[in-house]
């Protein structure tokens, strides 16, 4: 009998497989800024559309409050944190935003305020509120101190 030499219907292929470390990062940093910028960009057109449509939608403007602020749109960021004060009197966590946004543009006093605001409604928080970098203009003012103390996160809010 002869030899004969049998061929697959499935060809044979070797796949290399590379594996990727997920934490390490494949694109130079500046691509992955412009990324994310453009993202933020995105996201705030597509929040600016929804309130257009809807302009008492608290949830829209509360994201976008926090997409402006992280735009570095401090100015925006406040005007909505603003006007969510208006829309939801009594809750304290748009209490707490328009402290952050006041403490980012320089407004102690006002962000004071507006802290203590969102205590007596019920902020409870103290260890967040005294690692928050937004309200880092705050931390060696004794009042923020004594808020603090109110909620028990006393520790070293330097």
């Amino acid at each position: 009998m002869r030899g004969f030499t049998r061929w697959s219907s499935k060809p044979q292929v070797d796949y290399a497989v590379q594996t990727v470390d997920p934490d390490e990062n494949l694109l130079s940093q500046p691509v992955c800024e412009e990324a994310d910028r453009l993202g933020w960009v995105f996201l705030a057109e597509i929040l600016e559309t929804e309130i257009g449509r809807y302009p008492e939608n608290v949830e829209a403007l509360a994201e976008l409050g926090h997409v402006y602020t992280r735009q570095g749109r401090f100015e925006h960021g406040l005007a909505v944190d603003e006007k969510l004060v208006r829309l939801a009197p009594m809750n304290p966590t748009v209490h707490y935003n328009l402290a952050c946004s006041l403490s980012l543009l320089g407004h102690t006093s006002g962000a004071l305020d507006a802290l203590e605001r969102a205590i007596e409604l019920g902020y409870a928080d103290g260890e967040f509120m005294s690692e928050d970098d937004d309200l880092r203009g705050l931390r060696n003012e004794e009042r923020f101190a004594a808020l603090l103390d109110r909620l028990g996160a006393a520790g070293d809010s330097q």
